[in-house]
């Protein structure tokens, strides 16, 4: 997924920090453990959206606030469009043919419905302010 990320959008490297590092390039931010810490944290929310299928609001609060951070770091909301197609990129090549159109609709409505919620953050941030 993050390799297609750059690709797609090679300036999100640019919103990666960690310690106060600013990376130089996608291939110095890929191999950063801090990088790949976060990649993981990113499959948690979806793994959680999966398992949360019949319950999706359960996770309304917890996504609005990840919204709200992003948001503070700079994440502008349509960068969220380049890491649903990255994600979409990585099943249909993990899968292969069994990636098929449904699937692909089921996953596309499962991560807007997870963006959504967490563009909420934004919003109430804006509010807030």
């Amino acid at each position: 997924v993050p390799v297609r990320l750059f690709d797609l959008e090679p300036d999100l490297v640019k919103l990666f920090q960690y310690n106060s590092i600013q990376f130089c390039s996608a291939q110095e931010c890929l191999t950063s453990p801090d990088f790949l810490q976060h990649v993981r944290k990113v499959m948690l929310v979806i793994d959680a959206a999966v398992s949360s299928l019949e319950n999706l609001p359960s996770l309304q609060e917890y996504l609005i606030g990840l919204g709200k951070k992003h948001q503070a770091i700079g994440v502008k909301t349509e960068s969220f469009d380049m890491v649903g197609e990255s994600l979409l990129y990585a099943l249909e090549k993990g899968l292969g043919p069994a990636f098929s159109t449904s699937s692909r609709e089921a996953w596309t409505k499962l991560y807007s419905v997870v963006v959504k919620t967490m563009s909420r953050g934004w919003q109430e941030s804006k509010v807030g302010e």
